[in-house]
């Protein structure tokens, strides 16, 4: 059965936009997308979602915010909540500092129990909860100890809420992708490395695009995907298997 109705985080561009995307075009009938502040970014991607045939809802606001919280319960049953939005700070571990950490870890980690407490509780039986992760929650990446950190918490509480959730009839997994191409690496001094490395070393002979997600995405909240639980599918062409 085609989810209804869907949620993403981080919705407006990038892989988030794709996600949101790909469930307009396979039948969604209303996609809420979820943005910080960017107000020009959302509109358009809401206008994308309503050519592909789906009927857009913008979430403006702190994904970790009492006020987000009190939209998302809003929007009424969803079937799917996808947590794609996410943030940082890129710094080595020495120079970490207290806010640096809250805020990490709150946008990344954090907001995915509470995004689920507000929406759990209303979604029908058969529903998924999926979440973005990276590689850098099992391996080590330049300055991404704080982003690295709170994805394998991400990771985590996945698997806590998979098994929590798995009477109500909700499934909860992760998504884990290689370096993508989008305005996230932008925040990345090495940005051009990382690239170059992606290009190089991916097995799969291209890198990872949004698109190759939001098939992931879609496959887990699909009915093929029906005991997958709390699971972290790598989607990264082969790039993190290499010694």
């Amino acid at each position: 059965m085609t989810p209804k109705r869907v949620l993403v985080t981080g919705g407006s561009r990038g892989i988030g936009k794709a996600i949101a995307l790909r469930f307009a075009r396979d039948g969604a009938e209303t996609v809420a997308i979820g943005y910080l502040r960017n107000d020009s970014a959302a509109e358009a991607a809401a206008e994308e979602i309503r050519a592909a045939g789906a009927e857009p809802v913008l979430v403006r606001g702190n994904v970790s915010s009492h006020r987000v919280l009190d939209e998302v319960r809003a929007l009424g049953p969803l079937d799917v909540l996808v947590h794609n939005a996410a943030t940082g700070v890129i710094r080595p571990a020495l120079e970490v500092e207290d806010k640096h950490w809250d805020w990490t870890l709150n946008a990344n980690a954090k907001a995915l129990l509470t995004l689920t407490q507000a929406a759990a509780p209303q979604m029908p039986d058969g529903g998924s909860i999926v979440a973005l992760s990276s590689l850098g929650s099992t391996r080590t990446l330049e300055n991404y100890v704080l982003v690295g950190t709170s994805k394998a918490a991400l990771e985590a509480i996945v698997r806590y809420l998979a098994v929590e959730l798995a009477p109500r009839g909700i499934r909860v997994n992760a998504v884990s992708g290689g370096v993508v191409d989008t305005g996230a690496l932008d925040h990345f001094p090495n940005r051009e490395e990382m690239l170059e490395a992606a290009r190089s070393r991916t097995p799969a002979g291209r890198m990872v695009s949004p698109d190759d997600l939001a098939g992931a995405v879609a496959f887990l909240c699909g009915p093929d995907a029906a005991m997958i639980r709390g699971q972290t599918i790598v989607v990264d062409g082969g790039f993190s298997l290499p010694a």
